[in-house]
């Protein structure tokens, strides 16, 4: 997956380590329930954007990291990739259950106060789950590429 010859990987990166924060603080601020009607939109844009990214940006990842670029990696950089990726993996779990629950909660607008507690608990902990596994996925790639 290229563009103009350059790795789609990390041109598409840069929008999931942007937007899925910014998707984050929006669901945790609907949270409080004078801006829950408020932000239903947004959040549900945003995790449903944010999840566009992380997706793609896994796809391309695995893409490139099964290129010929990759073929001779080994020792520390190879290790450094490896753990990368498996931080990917779960980065990509953790926003497909954000932006599902994200989808339920905006979707659903439950009138029953359990279950906007329930979904409202399920909100915050994909949302701080996803905000901290995309900044350490984040910080794994740049050590592995900048960190040599």
């Amino acid at each position: 997956m290229e563009i103009a010859g350059i790795p789609l990987h990390p041109l598409v990166v840069h929008a999931a380590v942007v937007l899925t924060p910014l998707a984050v603080l929006l669901a945790l601020a609907s949270l409080a329930p004078r801006w829950r009607d408020r932000l239903r939109w947004p959040v549900l844009v945003g995790a449903l954007v944010a999840c566009g990214a992380v997706v793609t940006a896994y796809l391309s990842g695995t893409d490139f990291r099964d290129s010929d670029r990759f073929a001779t990696a080994s020792g520390e950089f190879a290790d450094k990739l490896t753990t990368h990726e498996d931080l990917g993996t779960y980065l990509l779990w953790w926003t497909i259950a954000f932006a599902l629950v994200a989808v339920l909660d905006t979707g659903l607008r439950p009138d029953k106060a359990w279950l906007r507690w329930l979904l409202g608990v399920l909100l915050a902990v994909t949302s701080l789950a996803v905000l901290v596994i995309v900044i350490v996925t984040g910080h794994s790639g740049a050590d592995a590429v900048w960190g040599q």
